[in-house]
């Protein structure tokens, strides 16, 4: 008899256990419990923590509540000066009611991955291919706020949409080499234009001073000479002008007559 009852409060002891393994769960602090009973789903999610499901009764599908990393795909893009492209991107999201991550759509996952497909198409298409290289944030904001608004009832929140790579085709790379390589020569050539332009503003403002003031160009001549006995040179031919010599040619003259 003793043994019979041994027996069965070991049976009840096992049976004890066995329910508090299947009915003790734990979540974590990013996750949340849904709660289905009997295939009714439970206003409030579960968790983080410690928490008790009926066996049989209760199935909890759990809940990541930190960003997810979603890369979309390489998508083929017609911009809209028909230059074909290939588009990659990524997304962060993450959820933020989790009952309506589980209840409203089947795979959020599979769905958000869609939708981001298919508005990277619409979107890019839209633009032309020099705005999708130069205006990249702005195309970004575009479609983070289009795939928010859409997987909003999903109770998905999307923060950051980036477009990763562009690829051209080659021949549209050598066509913007060109055109590059044209606008540096351009550039260059107005910039020396303007340095022309500038030097001679600056000879004519010299050529006014000297013309009002003729010992400037005796001057600047002395000042030649200094620098040209300088150099290295063993033999400088260098003309003298007569204006420079001529002061002494009238005093000589003006000597002998006196004399």
């Amino acid at each position: 008899m003793a043994a019979a009852v041994l027996i069965i409060v070991a049976v009840l002891l096992f049976l004890l256990i066995l329910f508090l393994i299947s009915a003790i769960k734990v979540a974590r602090e990013y996750e949340r419990g849904i709660i289905f009973r009997l295939g009714r789903l439970l206003p409030a999610p579960k968790g983080p923590g410690l928490f008790i499901l009926i066996p049989v009764v209760d199935r909890m599908v759990r809940v990541d509540l930190r960003t997810i990393t979603l890369n979309i795909p390489p998508q083929e893009v017609i911009t809209k000066d028909n230059v074909p492209v290939r588009v990659n991107a990524v997304a962060y999201f993450r959820i933020v009611e989790p009952k309506a991550a589980i209840v409203q759509v089947e795979n959020f996952m599979v769905a958000t991955s869609q939708i981001a497909q298919t508005t990277l198409r619409s979107v890019l298409g839209q633009h032309q291919l020099d705005e999708l290289l130069a205006e990249r944030e702005k195309i970004n904001a575009i479609l983070q706020a289009i795939i928010d608004e859409a997987t909003s009832p999903w109770g998905i929140k999307v923060s950051i949409v980036e477009v990763k790579d562009v690829e051209i085709p080659s021949g549209m790379q050598r066509a913007m080499a060109r055109q590059a390589e044209a606008e540096r020569e351009r550039r260059a050539k107005v910039i020396n234009a303007e340095g022309e332009f500038q030097a001679s503003e600056r000879l004519k403002d010299a050529a006014v001073v000297i013309a009002d003031h003729p010992i400037a160009l005796q001057l600047r001549y002395l000042q030649t000479l200094l620098e040209l006995g300088s150099s290295q040179a063993t033999t400088i031919v260098f003309p003298a002008p007569i204006d420079l010599l001529s002061p002494f040619l009238e005093k000589k003259n003006g000597g002998g007559a006196s004399s």
